[in-house]
């Protein structure tokens, strides 16, 4: 089980939970490449005028200062301020917009990095965490298309870690803009907001927020929750929506787009992309398709991946690069991987073999023999003292290292494996491991056993 933090809201691992990380990490970011996203990595520092440009986030921003100069500290007054950023989806959209002359569009990328946001710890909400995001960006256009892939590339990426069963919730803004217009609510804005706390406060409190805050009627805040109420896992949302006697251009054409989203995703992953008229996603710069991820039995944990379809937030003069994407929090996932136990590591160091020594003055010879065992890829440690061999041996099984390699007087090797006692010849110059042995394996908790 991962330990407290020592420091409330930013997590570190211990070494065989860090492989855990690593196993995560490792498995995005081939999947992502399978599919032909590129890795950037932007800086840490964004302006403060760049991060607050969009969405209602200034609360959670951490400022910059230096400790010997108090004029240098952030301000949300001072665009020019410098901050940590919170998302990576923002300083993406400065990157795209600063290096558009050299990049090939639409442009694939992914990015794994660290964030920072000054929220209140509590368990999947760290200060300090981990994301992986994963966008498609044009140029002026980005066909629909990406819409549906992207959703494919995070269900084929999250079927691979060792999670409980997810859902990828997907809705569409235009469908619902479309709708609270056509119902009268003129401020579809304020509307989203207020939808999106459904799953925190419950729809009577959102029937009082869209009453009391927006000036809805109880007729129309019954159905704006009508609306949200709906979930499919195939295309018959449409219907249901139609159902509610709504008209509107844009709730057509978000209802268009939504079908073809969930008709593709539901085929090729079916019980895993579900259309879910409740998500609203609260930032501004979401223009279209939206998704949310949960992970079944585990919904208090909150969303695990998220993201969406943005027209307008990379923009250059008369020239806009739309985007769509998706951002997973790794931090999130291994939090809830350790404390429930979900994966464990087979062993907590890379070390596959450990050298002994049966004198001071063997230690020369086991560096040979420990550079041979490397150079096909197997990770070794030399004793550090020729201590009596099963002291030895006691210190490999203590570091979690399964072999341990003998050098005998008259030039024979042998090598044991400490967890059956087996001990065979060997040959320093082709001897090789179990494949499960070579590197340390991450296995579901069901396997491990």
């Amino acid at each position: 089980m991962a330990r407290t933090a020592s420091l409330s809201g930013f997590p570190e691992w211990l070494p065989q939970e860090r492989l855990v990380e690593l196993h995560v990490l490792d498995t995005l970011r081939r999947t992502f490449e399978l599919h032909g996203f590129s890795s950037i990595e932007t800086r840490a520092v964004e302006t403060v005028g760049q991060l607050l440009r969009k969405g209602e986030i200034d609360k959670e921003v951490y400022g910059l200062s230096r400790l010997q100069d108090d004029e240098d500290a952030a301000r949300k007054d001072d665009a020019g301020a410098l901050a940590l950023h919170f998302d990576l989806t923002v300083p993406f959209a400065r990157y795209v917009v600063e290096n558009a002359g050299h990049l090939a569009f639409p442009f694939r990328r992914y990015q794994i990095q660290k964030v920072w946001r000054g929220e209140r710890p509590q368990e999947g909400r760290a200060r300090e965490f981990t994301q992986a995001d994963i966008d498609v960006v044009g140029d002026g256009q980005l066909p629909f298309r990406y819409d549906v892939e992207l959703a494919l590339v995070i269900a084929e990426a999250l079927s691979a870690l060792p999670i409980p069963e997810f859902r990828l919730r997907v809705n569409n803004r235009k469908l619902a803009e479309g709708f609270y217009r056509g119902i009268g609510l003129t401020d579809t804005g304020g509307v989203l907001r207020s939808i999106d706390k459904l799953e925190k406060v419950g729809p009577e409190r959102v029937a009082e927020l869209l009453q009391e805050e927006l000036g809805a009627t109880p007729e129309q805040a019954k159905a704006a929750l009508e609306l949200a109420s709906i979930r499919t896992e195939d295309a018959s949302f449409v219907a249901q929506v139609r159902a509610l006697g709504v008209e509107d251009e844009l709730l057509e054409e978000g209802l268009a787009e939504l079908e073809q989203v969930i008709s593709v995703a539901s085929a090729a992953a079916p019980g895993k992309v579900v259309a879910d008229l409740s998500i609203a996603r609260g930032l501004d710069y979401y223009t279209g398709t939206v998704y949310e991820t949960v992970l079944v039995g585990h919904e208090q944990l909150g969303s695990i991946c998220s993201g969406g379809r943005y027209d307008a937030l990379a923009t250059k003069g008369n020239r806009t690069f739309p985007g769509v994407g998706l951002s997973i929090g790794v931090t999130r996932l291994v939090s809830r991987i350790l404390s429930q136990e979900l994966a464990t590591a087979s062993r907590s160091v890379p070390t596959a073999v450990l050298v002994t020594l049966v004198d001071d003055e063997s230690w020369t010879a086991a560096q040979g023999v420990a550079r041979q065992l490397r150079s096909r890829g197997i990770a070794v440690e030399v004793a550090a003292k020729a201590e009596k061999f099963g002291k030895q041996i006691k210190y490999a099984d203590r570091r979690g290292i399964p072999f341990v390699w003998f050098t005998h007087e008259d030039g024979r090797h042998e090598v044991k494996d400490i967890r059956s006692g087996e001990q065979v010849p060997a040959d320093p110059a082709s001897w090789m491991p179990p494949a499960a042995d070579l590197v340390p394996q991450v296995l579901p908790a069901a396997a491990a056993e």
